[in-house]
């Protein structure tokens, strides 16, 4: 199996503690293509196809549905855990170029490496 950044998986999460996300749920490789060639484990972030009460945080990235999504999803970039490979399930898809781009800034927003800003100033520098 070749996994790329910015692929979509279905993975088994397994049990959830609190507002950690569990079960089988799509997720999104972050990993740069080096570590998903040789790294046993993969590093990912959750979906969630909920209606969201903070779907707007600066966090957050919406993907609008697709072939493999069943429905319009946000990506919790908050919740980025490093998984085994073997808990990937299926492919479902990839992100564009530019919805790769849009995740590595909210991935600075969310670890504190990039300050947020308006989100049309903060996205300004992605498209």
């Amino acid at each position: 199996m070749t996994i790329k950044k910015g692929d979509l998986y279905y993975a088994d999460l397994s049990l959830g503690i609190g507002s950690e996300q569990g079960g089988i749920r799509p997720v999104v490789i972050l990993q740069n293509n080096k570590g998903n060639k040789y790294a046993p484990t993969v590093i990912v972030a959750s979906l969630t196809s909920g209606r969201h009460r903070k779907q707007f945080l600066p966090t957050h990235f919406t993907l609008t549905e697709r072939k493999g999504l069943r429905s319009n999803s946000i990506v919790l970039l908050e919740q980025i855990r490093t998984i085994d490979k073997s808990r990937l399930l299926n492919k479902i898809g990839s992100l564009s170029k530019r919805e790769i781009r849009v995740i590595d800034h909210k991935i600075k927003i969310s670890l504190g490496i990039s300050e947020h800003r308006e989100e049309r100033n903060c996205l300004r520098c992605c498209l």
